[in-house]
């Protein structure tokens, strides 16, 4: 991969977002079959975040920053999680979540309920439409770029992968704020701090296993990540959903080409 672009990307429910260090790209088809392309520079940049307490935070936080960019310059791209589905079953995982607290369980086994329960939305969102598909197009697309191949659909810095080491850090986390605060607003700041802790330490955990791909540990974090890709977070693209990652991935290569 040495000279190649960093990238990540999101696939959507009719396209693909592809971002490098820099820039962003999406393109999408839409109802009658055009392929539209908007692109543009990113507001908040994480590879300038040198703190590992906040290179994690900062991944999220430039991410979720792109989403009403991308609403502005592209009204026809489908948000996953702006669908009503997709929106009941956030509700529905938030309501489940107070309900657990709640109850006699202890503190570890609210936790990991909470935490596979949090997966809720991303499986609503995938069954049974066409984002599955588009997210093998998008891992298709920027894979081969990197390594100079075909790629299958799996990809080894799927942001999936990133589950393991992030359940079992929020677990610990939130286990240790529970016990922490001893009035409710002190418990929710306590929360706050494990959730960004959380994010920090799985964000640095994913970066080894990243540099150590065959370590048993690094083998045995990354294993809940492939099962989603292989089984539910992916799908065989059609060649113009391909098409489609392509053009995205492109056009964000030009830019940071360009930059």
């Amino acid at each position: 991969m040495s000279g190649t672009v960093r990238l990540g990307g999101m696939a959507l429910g009719n396209g693909v977002l592809v971002h490098g260090p820099t820039h962003w790209s999406c393109a999408v088809r839409t109802g009658d079959g055009r392929l539209q392309l908007a692109s543009g520079e990113k507001a908040i940049r994480s590879a300038d975040v040198r703190s590992p307490l906040l290179r994690g935070p900062a991944r999220v936080a430039e991410v979720f920053s792109l989403l009403p960019v991308l609403r502005r310059a592209l009204p026809e791209a489908e948000l996953p999680f702006l669908e009503p589905r997709s929106l009941g079953a956030m509700a529905g995982t938030m309501l489940a979540a107070r309900t657990l607290r709640g109850s006699g369980l202890s503190v570890v086994a609210q936790e990991l309920a909470g935490a596979l329960l949090a997966l809720a939305p991303a499986a609503v969102a995938l069954r049974g439409t066409e984002i599955a598909a588009y997210h093998g197009a998008e891992h298709i697309a920027i894979g081969s770029y990197e390594h100079g191949e075909p790629r299958p659909r799996e990809h080894e810095r799927c942001g999936s992968h990133v589950l393991g080491p992030l359940l079992g850090s929020a677990i610990i986390g939130n286990v240790l704020a529970a016990r922490a605060g001893r009035t409710a607003r002190g418990r929710s700041a306590a929360r706050i701090a494990a959730a960004v802790g959380s994010v920090a330490v799985a964000t640095e955990v994913f970066a080894w296993m990243l540099r150590h791909p065959h370590h048993p540990l690094a083998r045995a974090l990354a294993w809940p990540g492939h099962q989603l890709q292989a089984r539910l977070l992916t799908a065989e693209p059609t060649r113009a959903q391909l098409e489609v990652a392509e053009a995205a991935l492109a056009e964000c290569l030009r830019l940071e080409t360009v930059a």
